[in-house]
């Protein structure tokens, strides 16, 4: 087994041991467990990103790799398996979770109990999520996330997060039911969950258990949709990714990918072309409820008044134009959303970073924040205000300094951030919308002719698409007229170079891609098509065998 085969249960095993040496040191030395969360989030950053090279200079067939952590050949034993497109939703998690914790070690670490440890068990359930290759451990990481996100999500009290956060765990355990439902009839029908095992049991099932394989399947999508924040199975996410304090909510913004990942996953192995009278199930279903998520988030949009509202929207907006992308099954289409996937999810976690930044300053705020009480805990500013940080007159700390270039910071940013997400030109949010459009009108490419004309669906998402980003545009103008330049006195925010550092990375990141687009759309095209035909996958995790232990190898040199 080659050295970059080990390194793949690297990602699982790094976040564990940190958050369990984490529980051995206590709170009391919390500025120790801050370092080692920042310096374990950087090294599993540093081998995500090797994991990518690696997978990125492979050539097409041996760019997968497979590792067996019970040292058992699949269908038996649990499989961890890196490809193209769990090795890019490894590195935006790892991308994501630093800047998530950098803004957090300015203020927000220190809110509540264990967010080091649990910001550290997150990141285990993510990476696992994107790395797993049977349904029963898709399940476990799925409920290491979550019950992690339980606690993040309280994380700083509030009257508006525990409502929230009620909310939020009662629709993710019904939906954990689902997927333990889906699952069970899956393994009833096929007898298998390993994915690769399932990829090629699909096909051979009985015309007269085909409807309850598909029965497991709709129960089983049901569950990742749900996750994935599609209509009309969304209604808890807005309120409570608004709730959550700021970096919680940026690290939330790779949440809703997971049930998008596995979604994706799951439907082109068991249902691609190659899978008999069940080829592109639910396909369907998935471009509609794409479509529906999209009218009604950008509908929504207009509505909305509050920034962290509007950050939540805008993750709907991109799950839904995700979702509908998916269910076309078009390799050209699909690649151009895993770039609009990038672009959108780093644009977004900069904007729920940004947005607490914007909304401290609220003397001449006319928007209700009454749903916002207790952002930050009372017993943190009044009872235990860090070392060497006076009490302004209502006796609250005041932390950080106040730059000269503050506001100018704050308006740039949140215009490159509003820019990104309605998908103006030149920028990331743009090209991967133009290649989402470009793919439906050239599904074959550009210069040749298409087979058949655009359907009703594809000039349904073409339309949207075009609507969302003006709906966008009109929101995001009348917020930043509100915030920056409605003619009233109020005072600058106090910022600390923690709070802009991650803001500046991921708007940086952005424009990177905004002028180095081809590397990633070549990549996230070829990611496309490797899904397309996962013979490649179902081979490599199936053929995979188990290192032989010392008692094999000896008796295989007896007489």
């Amino acid at each position: 087994m080659s050295l970059m085969n080990q390194l793949i249960v690297a990602p699982i095993l790094l976040p564990l041991l940190t958050a369990a040496l984490m529980l051995l040191l206590g709170e009391k030395r919390r500025p120790l467990k801050a370092r080692l969360n920042l310096v374990s989030t950087l090294l599993g950053l540093s081998i995500a990103v090797t994991l990518l090279l690696w997978v990125r200079g492979q050539g097409q067939a041996e760019s997968i790799g497979v590792y067996l952590p019970g040292n058992w050949p699949a269908p038996f034993g649990i499989v961890l398996v890196l490809d193209h497109l769990s090795a890019l939703m490894l590195t935006l998690a790892s991308i994501v979770g630093v800047s998530a914790l950098l803004f957090a070690r300015a203020r927000w670490d220190g809110a509540g109990a264990s967010f080091h440890a649990l910001f550290q068990i997150q990141l285990m359930g993510l990476y696992g999520a994107f790395l797993t290759a049977d349904l029963f451990n898709l399940f476990v990481f799925f409920e290491v996330l979550l019950a992690a996100s339980y606690g993040l999500l309280l994380h700083g009290s509030g009257r508006a997060r525990v409502k929230a956060g009620l909310h939020y765990i009662a629709i993710n355990l019904f939906a954990s039911s689902l997927f333990l439902v889906g699952a069970a009839m899956l393994y009833g029908v096929t007898g298998t969950l390993n994915m690769a095992d399932l990829a090629l049991k699909v096909p051979l099932v009985p015309e007269a258990d085909r409807g309850l394989l598909h029965a497991g399947a709709a129960i089983l999508a049901m569950a990742f949709l749900a996750k994935a924040g599609i209509w009309p199975l969304n209604f808890w996410l807005v309120p409570a990714y608004a709730s959550a304090s700021a970096p919680v909510a940026a690290l939330f913004a790779i949440m809703t990918k997971v049930g998008l990942y596995a979604t994706l996953r799951l439907w082109t192995l068991l249902f691609s072309e190659q899978a008999g009278p069940s080829s592109l199930f639910g396909g369907q279903w998935l471009i509609y409820g794409g479509l529906a998520t999209l009218a009604v988030a950008a509908v929504s949009i207009l509505a909305a008044q509050r920034l962290e509202r509007m950050a939540a929207l805008s993750i709907l907006v991109s799950s839904g134009t995700l979702m509908a992308a998916i269910g076309f099954g078009q390799p050209a289409l699909t690649g151009s959303a895993l770039f609009y996937l990038v672009s959108s999810t780093l644009a977004l976690c900069a904007l729920f970073l940004l947005a607490e930044l914007i909304e401290r300053s609220r003397s001449a705020n006319e928007v209700p924040l009454e749903e916002e009480d207790g952002v930050l805990p009372s017993p943190l500013e009044s009872l235990h205000p860090p070392k060497g940080i006076n009490l302004d007159d209502e006796q609250k700390a005041v932390i950080g300094q106040i730059i000269p270039w503050t506001m100018a910071f704050l308006g740039l940013s949140f215009i490159a951030c509003a820019l990104l997400i309605i998908g103006m030109p030149p920028l990331s949010g743009f090209i991967g919308k133009l290649g989402l459009i470009s793919a439906l009108f050239n599904p074959l490419g550009l210069g040749v002719a298409p087979e058949q004309p655009l359907t009703v669906a594809g000039w349904g998402l073409v339309a949207l698409l075009v609507i969302s980003g003006m709906a966008s545009l009109i929101a995001f103008g009348r917020v930043g007229i509100q915030r920056f330049w409605k003619p009233e006195e109020r005072p600058s925010p106090l910022l600390r170079r923690y709070e802009c550092l991650p803001i500046l990375l991921l708007l940086g990141l952005c424009l990177f891609l905004s002028v180095k687009a081809e590397p990633l759309l070549r990549y996230t095209q070829d990611t496309a098509a490797s899904l397309r035909t996962p013979d490649a996958y179902i081979e490599a995790v199936l053929a995979t065998r188990p290192i032989p232990g010392p008692t094999s190898a000896s008796a295989e040199v007896q007489p």
